[in-house]
């Protein structure tokens, strides 16, 4: 193996059924990090996923929204907020993870966006950075020094996640082909990376662990 991965957890987030090829908020070539993302989880002991998990009512739908559209740019209780399609409300097929992914050496699930009033991107902290998951904590107590990001999408959560996590002082890493962008704008994507790459997370292809 070409990384020591001791003291590091593999983070996926949020590989759930609305945001893959036929979902609600599909990002395009989103099932393409399932197969990644399980040959990753063969190498780390510990593993942890983060999933969205919005009540109906959440303030960051179109359809909450007397005329507006999706896409559509507000102010979302002081904080600019995109409207988006209803997505990963809780109990749903949506919200679920995808059936390929295997959970079985998850050591927990950090569920985000549960409160209507404000959005949650990250897996540590809603975008307000009032309230936080949990998230930070629990991989401190665990005595994690190092994170590998994954998942969707990778110029809003998986973005938002690897900002956080760094902020944090988790050394960080996103493993790029084990993540794809919704790309509203075609260039969101390529913004999204050189971000993270400039606030400190190391972009590293999945051979640099599998290889």
């Amino acid at each position: 193996m070409a990384m020591n991965l001791k003291n590091s957890v593999l983070l996926i987030v949020d590989v759930q059924n609305d945001f893959l090829p036929g979902g609600k908020l599909a990002v395009n070539s989103g099932g393409e990090v399932v197969p990644v993302i399980n040959a990753l989880q063969e190498q780390f002991d510990f593993i942890v996923a983060t999933q969205d998990f919005h009540p109906a009512n959440h303030g960051s739908f179109a359809a909450n929204h007397m005329g507006k559209s999706e896409g559509e740019l507000i102010d979302l209780n002081g904080l600019p907020q995109i409207l988006w399609p209803v997505h990963c409300v809780q109990g749903t097929e949506g919200a679920e993870f995808h059936e390929e992914l295997n959970p079985i050496k998850w050591k927990a699930i950090f569920q985000k966006g549960k409160n209507p009033e404000v959005d949650s991107y990250s897996g540590f902290f809603d975008n307000a950075q009032r309230e936080d998951t949990g998230l930070g904590d629990f991989l401190q107590n665990e005595g994690i020094m190092t994170v590998f990001v994954t998942g969707l999408a990778q110029d809003y959560c998986v973005k938002f996640t690897a900002l956080d996590s760094v902020s944090l002082g988790f050394k960080t890493y996103l493993i790029t082909d084990a993540t794809r962008a919704v790309n509203l704008s075609p260039e969101d994507g390529g913004k999204a990376l050189d971000e993270m790459k400039k606030a400190g997370v190391k972009l590293i292809d999945s051979t640099a662990i599998l290889d």
